[in-house]
C-alpha cells in the first residue's frame, strides 16, 4: 500500500477535513497486510489517525482509515443516533458502533446505508438516501446530497481541490507524515 495509493483515496481524511476513508487493496498471499498496517498506524496514531480492515475477500481487503475524535463527534449527533438505533445498533461509545458496522460489512455483500455516518456525510443526507436512494437528489459528489445543495457542492469542491493538491505534492517528493494535518474534533 503505497503513499501515492493512499493520498489517492484519502487525501481529505489526511487533511482534516473529513472523518474517514474507506478503499480497498488487493492482497497477493505472500503478503503481511497485519505488518503493513501496524507501520501506517505507526505513523498515524501520532497525527490522529487510525487505519483498520474492516471487511475481507479473498482478493482485497476494504480498510477504513480515519479520525477517532472526529468519528466520536459525528456520532454524538441527535440525528446519527437515531439513524443507528433505528438500524439496530447500541451505541455506547463510536468504536462499539464501528465493531457493529464492521459484523455487519462481514455478514452482508452489500454496503449497509448507515456507512456514510462513518465518513462524515450530513446525517441528513443519509437518512434520505435510506428512504429513497434515488429520488430528490440535488447534488452528487463523494455522497447524495438531499438538503443543502451549496454547502455539499462546496464541501464536494474541496475535497477534489485538497486530493489534486496532495497527489502534486506527493509527485513532488514530499512525505505523506508532512501532509496529515493534526485536528481536533
Amino acid at each position: 500500500m503505497s503513499e501515492r495509493y493512499i493520498v489517492e483515496y484519502c487525501s481529505p481524511t489526511l487533511a482534516g477535513l473529513k472523518t474517514g476513508n474507506l478503499f480497498s487493496v488487493k492482497v497477493k498471499k505472500e503478503e503481511n497486510i497485519y505488518r503493513e498496517l501496524r507501520k501506517w498506524n505507526h505513523i498515524f496514531l501520532k497525527r490522529g489517525l487510525r487505519v483498520i480492515p474492516v471487511k475481507f475477500t479473498e482478493s482485497y481487503i476494504l480498510l477504513y482509515l480515519y479520525r477517532p475524535a472526529f468519528l466520536a463527534r459525528d456520532l454524538k449527533s441527535p440525528k446519527a443516533l437515531e439513524i443507528l438505533k433505528k438500524k439496530g445498533y447500541r451505541c455506547g461509545s463510536s468504536q462499539m458502533c464501528l465493531m457493529q458496522l464492521i459484523d455487519r460489512l462481514k455478514q452482508d455483500e452489500s454496503f449497509p446505508h448507515e456507512i456514510g455516518l462513518f465518513l462524515g456525510y450530513p446525517p441528513s443526507d443519509v437518512e434520505a438516501f435510506m428512504k429513497d436512494s434515488g429520488k430528490g437528489v440535488k447534488s452528487v459528489g463523494c455522497w447524495k446530497a438531499y438538503d443543502n445543495e451549496k454547502e455539499a457542492e462546496k464541501i464536494f469542491s474541496s475535497f477534489q481541490s485538497c486530493t489534486e493538491i496532495y497527489k502534486r505534492r506527493i509527485r513532488r517528493g514530499s512525505a505523506i507524515e508532512q501532509l496529515i494535518v493534526e485536528k481536533q474534533a
